[in-house]
């Protein structure tokens, strides 16, 4: 399929940089980690040495300061071998790296961000409960003052990368349960594994991204140095909305990536297989799913580098970015039933890889807001 992506010489080395990295580090070991539900913690020296956990991040920080097309155009590359990987440096990348940069102090940053640039510290964001997911400002988790640290009570659900994260954005009320301020009475602290009062409970057993390790943290009497509020205490969700228009743009760009797969599996298939005596790829049919699925990830890819240089150029992106998250997602889920169904009997076992792909691309339409959420958003910004 030709390349209308339009990267400059940059771009397109970070590209096949990423795109070398997936094939030979990846790859290999993909289906295994699937099977097995097995993240690899050595994939976190490796992301980090290439510089891939602290693309976004200025060089003042020890990060490669890039722009954000160049992350997302080397995300897909690592989507398009396995979204598990992919939504671990997806996930990184945006919500606590990008909530430290615009919001914490130079010690936070100090401390917590330049290790996070480098690979040494992985990071992870938890927001979600069991009772709120996207009522986001029902959340319970608490957060009492006391002294010179705040104690924690709760739990976070839907952790992704919670097993090996170093540091965690996590957001808990700090106003009383006798004054409640909504989404105003909520703030965002620095957690890291090593406080007491701080575990990890049960671990989920997912459908797809099954080698991304996705789990509930439990704070049980957490306490919390003062100097790991993020901001001010009463914001933490508004910081973590804000941090939402990126992460969306990065799912956007993992879901582009399990549609390309689809796409190649099936083009490679369809040209294999034959019925009647021909290739399938000679019966229209066949054909009309493949141009539509190439069509419609060739719009989704167009879609989302507008919005990442609409991001780079200082312009608001909630709009765009929802689109962005919207339609790549859905073009996921779509393609990658397309391609099931041009294998046939063979795309539903696990021999082969659309199947694969068809169950790690459902969560792209639920994760980082659902894709009613995102219609939501993009209805109310008509209005603004």
């Amino acid at each position: 399929m030709r390349d209308f992506s339009g990267l400059n010489e940059e771009q397109r080395g970070i590209r096949q940089v990423a795109r070398d990295f997936a094939r030979d580090e990846i790859a290999p070991h993909a289906v295994a980690w699937d099977r097995d539900a097995h993240f690899e913690p050595s994939l976190i020296q490796k992301f980090g040495e290439l510089g891939f956990l602290g693309m976004l991040i200025p060089e003042e920080y020890d990060g490669l300061g890039l722009d954000t097309l160049s992350y997302l155009v080397a995300l897909e590359e690592i989507a398009a071998v396995d979204a598990s990987a992919a939504v671990m440096m997806s996930v990184h990348n945006s919500l606590p790296t990008q909530m430290l940069l615009a919001h914490g102090s130079e010690a936070q940053k100090e401390r917590f961000l330049k290790p996070m640039a480098r690979g040494e510290l992985l990071g992870a964001f938890a927001l979600s409960e069991p009772g709120s997911g996207s009522d986001a400002a029902s959340l319970s988790t608490q957060a009492v003052r006391d002294g010179d640290e705040w104690v924690l009570n709760g739990t976070k659900s839907w952790v992704t990368s919670g097993t090996h994260a170093g540091v965690f954005l996590a957001q808990a009320r700090t106003d009383t349960p006798d004054a409640r301020k909504g989404g105003k009475g909520i703030g965002a602290f620095i957690i890291t594994p090593d406080l007491p009062g701080f575990s990890v409970g049960k671990k989920e057993d997912k459908m797809g991204l099954r080698a991304s390790p996705t789990v509930q943290l439990n704070f049980d009497d957490m306490r919390v140095p003062a100097d790991r509020v993020l901001g001010d205490p009463s914001l933490g969700l508004t910081y973590a909305l804000q941090g939402l228009d990126n992460g969306r743009l990065g799912i956007a760009a993992q879901s582009l990536g399990i549609a390309r797969a689809a796409l190649e599996h099936a083009t490679a298939y369809a040209a294999e297989r034959k019925q009647f005596g021909r290739p399938i790829k000679d019966f229209q049919a066949v054909q009309f799913k493949l141009a539509d699925m190439a069509t419609r990830i060739t719009a989704a890819r167009a879609l989302l580098h507008t919005a990442a240089r609409a991001k780079d150029a200082g312009t608001p992106v909630t709009q765009i970015g929802s689109m962005a998250k919207l339609f790549a997602s859905e073009t996921a889920m779509w393609a990658a039933t397309e391609a099931v169904q041009i294998f046939g009997g063979y795309g539903y076992v696990k021999d082969f890889p659309v199947e694969k792909l068809f169950r790690d691309a459902k969560v792209t339409e639920i994760y980082e807001g659902t894709s009613e959420i995102q219609r939501i958003v993009i209805a109310r910004e008509l209005y603004t």
